[in-house]
């Protein structure tokens, strides 16, 4: 496989991944809430607790090591050419199959004391399927990796797309079969769960069928590779694979992590708290519907922001102080701006929107305040973005890594006082603080402030404004429920709820040039925006 080095190549390729990793996170949030409905929240308590575990493996397998193999690749050709590259696969493969193995036998093995350690032993089953994944793992990081190193998107893009689709559709299938068969909701979670197993078997077929195609058999040889590989080379690349590929994994692990530490401890401290075992689960499981939620609204704000992460790369390799604090400016503020936007719309129309999606209102206290961990978690995503594009690799890494100890503690010093809404203050207490340090090392790196005070005063009276139109919204349109159906009356006005605040909140802030509209140009649909800019300044 030649590299594709022509700039339209490059172009579609980055394109075909870009698109391919946004419609993955869609569907990874919205299968939830047919699941959820399907399984109650009892049994979305149970999957939610194991999940964490999976997503380290997604994660590793396709924004993690991937990008890292890619990375090498372009180096060992430029410094080797093609012997360089079999050497870098050989190594590569043999680090990551000792990993997956690793991972698999600690998760197999350990199952019941992780278990244990949730406080729930029958999750047992659950966290053995999971463990079956750290096997697939290797071969499709690998292959990714090369793929996307060659600049060939195409493979990585479908098999990220069809694991996903096969995932999702094992998950909702398994569900509805194993209820409507009376099977206990541990059963339920572990036919759950073996979706990571179908998705991941159905990516690696996907990306096994392009090498068959292209007839890139080679594309790992062992033979006669140690005998021209220096061991202080391989020394390196393992280096390079451990720090840079850890670094990596961590730092888009954020939501990951704050989930990961909920299933350590969360449900043990509802315990200690008087709460009936079954009641702690349903309580978990309503707190957990805010996972869909969060993920979907900071979908939307890092996708707007982080199409302009090569642009502020580029200005970094031309040299353009100017230009590029102009771009990581830009960055954020949209970034801040559709975070903003989200957080205070549905905090507003939290409970229409709850029976919409979840059939009750159970919980929607809990969920308007963890809807300000989507703002938080946008701003971080992009600062992790910006600083890994200015060569800050580790740092944000370290941090996240405090946070998820913060989480943690925090749990323990909120939750006994007031259950899963101390739970919901701790998430935002962790990611506060995560986001405080990032701002602060950029700020140390630009020698400057990256937002400005007016512009924080622009969305801050678009965000009031919104917030008053739904309010009188929501209070004229409560009419909608003395005419039955309360689902349907309340999906009426949670759609509509979206669709007048979305508008109300841009008009405000386009109105007060919070954006110029050439930054306007350079954002997705931003030709649309432009329609709200006053007249004289669209010529």
């Amino acid at each position: 496989m030649q590299p594709m080095n022509q700039p339209k190549e490059l172009v579609r390729g980055a394109l075909i991944l870009t698109v391919a990793a946004l419609l993955i996170k869609i569907l990874s949030a919205i299968y939830r809430i047919p699941f959820q409905n399907i399984v109650g929240d009892v049994g979305f308590y149970i999957y939610q607790q194991v999940y964490p575990i999976y997503g380290v493996a997604l994660v590793m397998s396709t924004t993690g090591y991937p990008v890292i193999i890619s990375k090498l690749y372009a180096e060992q050709k430029n410094r080797s050419g093609q012997a360089g590259i079999q050497q870098l696969m050989v190594v590569s493969a043999v680090y990551l199959f000792l990993l997956g193995i690793v991972m698999f036998l600690a998760l197999f093995l350990g199952a019941e004391w992780v278990a244990q350690r949730m406080n729930d032993p029958d999750l047992y089953l659950l966290i053995r399927v999971i463990a079956v994944v750290f096997l697939i793992f290797p071969f499709t990081a690998l292959l990714r990796g090369y793929y996307q190193g060659t600049g060939y998107m195409v493979p990585t893009a479908f098999s990220q797309v069809g694991e996903q689709l096969a995932r999702v559709g094992t998950i909702l299938v398994t569900a509805y079969v194993f209820v409507n068969a009376n099977y206990s909701m541990y059963e339920v979670g572990a036919g759950a769960v073996f979706g990571s197993v179908t998705g991941g078997l159905v990516g690696l077929l996907i990306l096994l069928t392009f090498v068959w195609w292209k007839k890139e058999f080679r594309a790992v040889q062992i033979k006669n590779v140690h005998r021209s590989l220096p061991l202080g080379d391989a020394a390196n690349m393992i280096k390079t694979l451990f720090i840079q590929g850890f670094a990596v994994c961590v730092s888009g692990m954020l939501l990951l992590l704050l989930q990961l530490a909920d299933s350590l401890n969360l449900y043990s401290l509802l315990l200690s708290t008087g709460v009936d075992g079954e009641a702690a689960k349903g309580l978990k499981g309503i707190y957990d519907r805010g996972q869909p939620l969060i993920q979907l609204g900071s979908v939307v704000a890092t996708s707007m922001s982080l199409s302009l992460v090569p642009l502020i790369a580029s200005e970094k390799r031309r040299n353009s102080p100017a230009a590029l604090i102009e771009k990581i400016g830009l960055a954020l503020r949209v970034s801040m701006t559709v975070g903003l936007g989200a957080t205070v719309g549905l905090m507003t129309i939290i409970e229409p929107t709850n029976i919409m999606l979840f059939e009750n209102r159970d919980g929607s206290e809990v969920l308007a305040l963890l809807s300000g961990t989507i703002l938080l978690s946008s701003l971080i995503i992009t600062l992790i973005a910006i600083l890994q594009g200015l060569g800050h690799t580790l740092f944000p890494a370290f941090v996240i890594l405090v946070g998820f100890v913060a989480k943690y503690g925090f749990n323990l010093w909120f939750v006994p006082a007031n259950g899963v809404m101390g739970a919901a203050s701790a998430s935002i207490g962790a990611l506060a603080m995560i986001m405080i340090v990032l701002f602060l090392r950029l700020y140390f790196v630009l020698g400057r402030p990256s937002v400005s005070w007016k512009f924080l005063l622009k969305v801050t009276c678009g965000a009031v404004t919104m917030f008053i139109i739904l309010k009188g919204f929501l209070a004229i349109s409560n009419v909608f429920y003395l005419f039955g159906n309360t689902r349907l009356m309340a999906t009426i006005q949670a759609l509509g709820g979206v669709l007048l605040g979305g508008l109300s909140y841009l008009f405000v802030v386009i109105r007060m040039r919070g954006f110029t509209v050439h930054e306007l140009t350079l954002l997705p649909f931003g030709s649309k925006l432009l329609y709200l800019v006053p007249g004289k300044r669209r010529r």
